[in-house]
């Protein structure tokens, strides 16, 4: 792949083949920058997952990046109530449901009581492709919708492996200050491995990257942040 001149002056000083710890390697991720824009750091961690193994969870890093998210809540009309004064943008039943159906989806995260899932799963077309789908797995499917709502306005984030066994997930913002971002980085390495299958193999981490929007790879010593 052929790259632009400011990109190959980036690289300059940097060894990019080598390991490196995770707060080094976030200090590089910010000297790297080469654009005007304050890009996102990523992280890329591939596991060695066997067919049937999957990781999937949510966590809350402990330094905010992204802006409020717009909850909402299905539920039924008599804790519509409970759900706004918790912070949801919207709650409601079938209203939300019609407006959805006619492609309405001014929402960054739905949350859902049990009870609505029968109706809310006549969605999944529209909100599974979206990622939008509230599932019990990522804590959007419960009846302490409070707790729900709290966590998601912190910026609880849901991270999964794909089909590849790789989980790709933004941890940072190349602004912030590049501690904050390893300290988010170390956070997710510690809540990957504590998801770890009973019957995963022993070298279950087989590679931990970061990265900017627009800049290069920076691998990771991942026994540091396990």
């Amino acid at each position: 792949m052929k790259h632009g001149k400011k990109y190959r002056a980036s690289l300059a000083n940097y060894d990019l083949t080598k390991k490196y710890s995770v707060p080094d390697a976030c200090k590089m991720v910010s000297e790297l920058k080469y654009v005007k824009f304050d890009e996102t750091v990523e992280a890329h961690i591939a596991l060695r997952l066997g067919k049937s193994q999957s990781v999937r969870d949510t966590l809350v890093f402990p330094n905010q990046f992204r802006a409020e998210q717009k909850v909402l809540v299905f539920c039924k009309e008599d804790r519509a109530k409970e759900a706004l004064d918790a912070g949801a943008a919207y709650a409601g039943a079938q209203e939300y449901i019609d407006k959805i159906k006619d492609g309405w989806l001014d929402f960054d995260v739905a949350v859902a009581t049990p009870d609505m899932m029968k109706d809310v799963g006549r969605l999944g077309m529209v909100l599974g492709r979206k990622g939008l789908m509230p599932n019990p797995k990522t804590g959007t499917v419960t009846n302490d919708i409070t707790k729900a709502i709290a966590e998601l306005r912190k910026g609880r984030t849901e991270y999964r492996a794909d089909k590849g066994g790789v989980i790709h997930i933004a941890v940072g913002k190349v602004s912030m200050e590049p501690a904050k971002v390893a300290e988010n980085v170390t956070t997710l390495l510690a809540e990957v491995s504590r998801k770890k299958p009973a019957d995963a193999k022993a070298d279950f981490f087989q590679s931990v990257s970061i990265c900017s929007s627009m800049g290069p790879g920076v691998w990771i010593d991942f026994k540091e942040g396990v």
